[in-house]
């Protein structure tokens, strides 16, 4: 199995960045669809119908077909090069893909709830809800890229620093749509 390695690690990238596509555009559409609730009908109904089947068919085409073959691309890695079950990098980085994992989890159940017309979220909170990928996605990459223990603190602080950037960013963006309002 060793000679189809790069391939094996090709399709992992691949479907990796397909997940993260569909976990990046999911909350959007999650805003979408809580900001449509609030409008008059029928154009309430006409976007909330919209979507929903937009919302749907990003995440069972695309969004969890990708998490599962990206995980299972993952596995045959692991199966292939076992060796980097030993090492401290990549004990932190399954902690982010357990994580990554939840979050996928938790946005599967936020689908199933506005497609019931249940909106238990507002859409400040799903505009930081789509930031957590990013934050995940920060972390692996430098992570996987680095590798290094002296790296690996100044990667946490920068990601303390990106959270912290990306929420400020969220807030400057409400005052901004509140004043075009």
């Amino acid at each position: 199995m060793a000679e189809y390695y790069n391939y094996i690690k090709a399709l992992h990238l691949i479907f990796v960045i397909t997940w993260f596509a569909g976990l990046f555009y999911i909350p959007r559409l999650f805003i979408y669809q809580i900001e449509a609730f609030g409008k008059p009908s029928p154009e309430k109904e006409i976007l909330g119908n919209q979507l929903k089947i937009m919302a749907k068919r990003l995440w069972f085409i695309i969004t969890w077909p990708s998490a599962v073959l990206a995980i299972l691309f993952a596995i045959l890695l692991l199966i292939i090069n076992p060796a980097w079950l030993q090492q401290g990098w990549m004990h932190i980085k399954l902690v982010f893909v357990f994580l990554l994992i939840l979050y996928h989890l938790k946005t599967h159940q936020i689908l199933k709830q506005l497609q019931n017309d249940q909106v238990n979220y507002s859409s400040k909170f799903m505009r930081m809800w789509n930031e957590v990928t990013t934050i995940i996605l920060f972390s692996v990459v430098f992570l996987v890229i680095l590798k290094d223990s002296l790296n690996w603190i100044f990667g946490m602080v920068g990601i303390f620093v990106l959270a912290i950037a990306l929420m400020l960013g969220i807030r400057l963006y409400k005052r901004i749509r509140e004043k075009n309002n």
